[in-house]
Parts: structure tokens; sequence; C-alpha cells
């Protein structure tokens, strides 16, 4: 009778050691990932930025002006002539950012259109995004309300 059984399976600490490999992968993993998909809605919301600034230009080339681009004819706020949330290609429910005419000036010769983070959300800490009617772009980096000399481009 032979009583030497092989028993098959893992024990208890080769278990935990898979467990503490997964969670260091994933500690380093995810803001990587998050980082990625942050930087994803915001080069969306460039993109839309790019869209809402043509379309004051062909308000502006109908107008004579950039005034009345927004709801009810009002010069800044929600824009009437484009999205009012990024991404602009899907239901407002999944908006990333608020598009606003921030600034009318100039006798309605210039505009500053912006791009706020939704609050509450994981991009809410991220910072503004603006385009400016002379082609500028600036983006409040570190999110402290104003836009520096070093913020005026997106990728800085």
């Amino acid at each position: 009778m032979k009583l030497n059984k092989k028993h098959k399976g893992f024990t208890l600490i080769e278990l935990m050691i898979v467990v503490a490999i997964i969670g260091i992968i994933t500690a380093i993993a995810f803001p990587s990932y998050q980082n990625m998909i942050n930087g994803a809605a915001r080069s969306t919301a460039q993109a839309d930025l790019m869209a809402f600034a043509a379309a004051m230009e062909r308000h502006n080339a109908s107008s004579y002006s950039y005034k009345g681009a927004g709801l009810s004819g009002a010069n800044t706020g929600k824009p009437n002539i484009f999205a009012t949330h990024s991404p602009s290609s899907e239901p407002i429910a999944n908006k990333k950012y608020d598009l606003t005419i921030d600034d009318v000036s100039g006798n309605g010769l210039t505009f500053r259109l912006k791009a706020t983070p939704v609050s509450g959300s994981t991009l809410a800490s991220d910072g503004a995004l603006f385009i400016f009617s002379d082609g500028r772009k600036a983006w409040d980096a570190d999110n402290n309300g104003s836009i520096e000399n070093t913020e005026y481009c997106w990728t800085c």
C-alpha cells in the first residue's frame, strides 16, 4: 500500500504573492490609464473649441460682429451657434466640458471661448481650455483661475 499521495493546488502564500503582484501592477497602471482618459477628453474639447471658433467666424461673416452668438442673442454664456458641451458629438449626459463664450470685446471684433471641465468628474481639477479670435490657445494647467505666459498653449 502506497501512502505517499501528492496534493495538487496552490498554497495560501502563493495566492497572497499573486494578489500582491496584481495590486502593485494596478497601483502603477491605473493612474497612467486615468491620465490617458483625461488626455483624450481634453483633446476632444480642444477639437470642439476649434469647431466652435469656426462657428463664431461663420457668425461674424453673416453679422459682421461676434456679438449675439449666445443664447437669446447674448454676447457671452452658452452658445446658440454651437453645442454647449464637449464631446459635442455625444449626448449632453456624457459631457466632460461645458463650452461657453467667455468674452466678446473690442466692439464685437474679438472673442474668447472657454471649455470648463465638469465639476465632480475626474477632469474637475484639470483647468479650463481657451481659444481666442486671434488664434491663440491657452490651458490653465495649474487650475488657478488665471492664464500665465507659460500657459498659452494646449500642450504645456
